[in-house]
Formats: C-alpha cells, sequence, structure tokens
C-alpha cells in the first residue's frame, strides 16, 4: 500500500540522498530548505506496482552545476516550462514522476511536483552519475524517450531520439548556454517501463539509510557503518590530492590509514574506486562514502581537503546495475578510461 511520508522525514530522505551520492551529486541543503515550506506535506508515495502500468511518467531534475545552483537560486517552479513543453510534444499530460538521479539532490526534486502529480518510488540511476546517457531508460534502450531542458532566457530545447549520446551533447550544451545549471525532464516513458528499467524502491532506501545514520551518527565508526549495512574501509587523514595526468577531470586522494596503511580514493564527481596498499577494496557502482571522521558530515568530492580527517565507508549499490553485463559496463570505473579500476578485474 501507499507509504505516507510527513515532513519529519525529510532530514532522514536528505541525509539518505546525501549517501547513495556516492560523493556527488550535489548538497541537498537547497531543496530541504524549499520543501521544509512547501504545503503538500503529507506526501503519498507510491510503490511501482500500485500504479496504473499505462500511466505516463516523467523525471525531473537539476544538470550543470550544482554549486552554481546555490549560487543562482532557481524560480519557485523551475520545471514548469519543460513540463509543459513536454506534454505538447506528447499530445497528453502525464501525471506521474519519479526521480531521474537518485543520489544527492536531484533524489529530492520529485517532491517539489507533489502537489499536482503522483510521486512512484523509482529512479534512472540508483545513485549520482555524471552522465546523461547513463539513465537506466537509455541503458535499456527504452524507445520513445522525449527530453526538455532550458537552454536561458526563459527558452527550452525539446528532443527527441534513439541516441543516447545525443542527449547527453545536446543537454550539455543547452545548459553552457543557460549558465552552467538549468532544469531537464525526461518523459515519453510509462511506469510500466520502470518496473524493468529503473531502480525501485531507493525513496525507501534513501529513508531506511537516513533513518539509520541519524540513529548511529555518534556511535564509533564500525557500528555506524555497520548500521548502514555497509563496511568501514579507512580512517586516517588526507595528505594528497593529485590530478590524473591521463584524465584532468580524476583525481587521486591519498589517505594515511590510523595503522600506517596507504589508502588511494579515486574520484571524478563521484567516488569511483578505493584502495589499501594497492588491493582493490571497492569501486562503481557499489557507494563509496567519505566522511569527516570528527563531525560526521558527509563529504562530496569538492569538500576534500588537505590534512581533513576522514572515514571511508563502502555500501552496496544498487543490484539493477549489476543484473547484466551491458548494464555494468555503463557505470564501472572503466566507464571513464580507469581500466584496472573495475572490481570484476
Amino acid at each position: 500500500m501507499p507509504s505516507t511520508l510527513e515532513l519529519d522525514s525529510l532530514p532522514a530522505l536528505a541525509t539518505g540522498y546525501a549517501l547513495l551520492g556516492s560523493g556527488g551529486g550535489g548538497a541537498t541543503r537547497m531543496l530541504e530548505l524549499v520543501l521544509k515550506d512547501s504545503p503538500n506535506w503529507p506526501v503519498t508515495l507510491h510503490d511501482v506496482d500500485e500504479l496504473d502500468e499505462a500511466s505516463p511518467c516523467l523525471a525531473a531534475a537539476f544538470v550543470g552545476s550544482t554549486m552554481l545552483l546555490g549560487e543562482r537560486l532557481p524560480g519557485s517552479d523551475p520545471f514548469a516550462r519543460l513540463i509543459a513543453a513536454v506534454e505538447r510534444w506528447l499530445g497528453h499530460p502525464v501525471p506521474v514522476v519519479c526521480s531521474l538521479e537518485g543520489g544527492g539532490l536531484n533524489g529530492l526534486v520529485p517532491f517539489t511536483l507533489a502537489g499536482d502529480r503522483t510521486i512512484v518510488d523509482a529512479d534512472l540511476t540508483g545513485r549520482a552519475v555524471p552522465g546523461l546517457d547513463q539513465m537506466s531508460l537509455l541503458v535499456d534502450r527504452v524507445p520513445g524517450i522525449v527530453v526538455a531542458c532550458d537552454t536561458g532566457a526563459g527558452g527550452v530545447a525539446v528532443l527527441q531520439t534513439d541516441r543516447a549520446v545525443d542527449i547527453e551533447r545536446v543537454v550539455r550544451a543547452a545548459t553552457i548556454q543557460a549558465g552552467g545549471a538549468g532544469g531537464m525532464v525526461f518523459a515519453g516513458f510509462t511506469v510500466g517501463a520502470l518496473r524493468e528499467h529503473s531502480i525501485v524502491g531507493n525513496t525507501a532506501r534513501a529513508l531506511e539509510l537516513g533513518s539509520a545514520f541519524a540513529s548511529a551518527k555518534q556511535l564509533p565508526l564500525p557500528t555506524l557503518a555497520s548500521a548502514l549495512d555497509g563496511q568501514l574501509l579507512a580512517e586516517g587523514r588526507i595528505t594528497a590530492l593529485e590530478t590524473d595526468t591521463r584524465d584532468a577531470h580524476v583525481t587521486t586522494i591519498a589517505i594515511d590509514g590510523r595503522a600506517g596503511e596507504i589508502h588511494r580514493l579515486v574520484a571524478r564527481s563521484e567516488n569511483l574506486a578505493f584502495m589499501t596498499d594497492g588491493r582493490l577494496d571497492a569501486a562503481a557502482p557499489d557507494l563509496i562514502v567519505v566522511l569527516d571522521a570528527i563531525s560526521r558530515d558527509i563529504l562530496e568530492v569538492t569538500d576534500l581537503s588537505m590534512s581533513r580527517h576522514v572515514a571511508v565507508i563502502s555500501l552496496p549499490g544498487p543490484r539493477w546495475w549489476s543484473d547484466t553485463p551491458n548494464r555494468l559496463r555503463h557505470v564501472v570505473p572503466s566507464t571513464y578510461g580507469l581500466n584496472e579500476l573495475d572490481a570484476n578485474g
């Protein structure tokens, strides 16, 4: 049966999505403040199997620089023009909304649309990912996807294509024209498509993770990791941050462990892999979460700095990505040219 989420569940939900960001996805604080004053609480959350499989669905998200969103706040209804555009293109209303990206601030976006749409507990990533061509519907080649995005100065671009790379390139170009950040809407699919071609139940997982984190936040780090159904990989001090000579978007963070171990965290906009003394301990699609070891703040890649005392925890990634080799190859480190860091060798 549907779940009813009260306003007091918002902090746990946001914390869960921050954990699912695996170091990326953007800070949730902005949308927490927006949703705190929303008149739409309590919010009803539906499982995929509770809705008519023929119901049209959309997914909304912010794209581009999440830091710019903090400096240039979106309007009171940032997705209205985009949703109107895809509904005109499709020729019918789209009454259901799901998450586009299941980690970071975009996990909360469907709750901003709760006033006039039904929220279904599914999303297209289950974690934060950098590429729009990594959305599950595109990975599984679901046909008929329509995308609308901001182009700046009130403009909207609408794109329909069977090539995922078109969406990545066109939306990125439009977002740059819009000033580096903007909104985006995926449509042209149904609730029924989500049953096979999305990560279902991720909102429930975020809420569970966030609640567990709040309860165990001040406990010893191994206990905290266990409460999250995860594993404590390291605790230590950051001693180096180095840009990869092959790819300027890749950073390697050196962490000196408490027992003398040498750890390496490899990251782009999200954490991709973690090693101890040259041994690979974790890699995407599993989640690699970095905390401030003292405050227990959940850190993004951009928060990592010299001499900071951190703890690293691994959490199981969404099983959807591991179900087939084709899905898995879209999210492992070799996707980004880091072939030696795939967990399967």
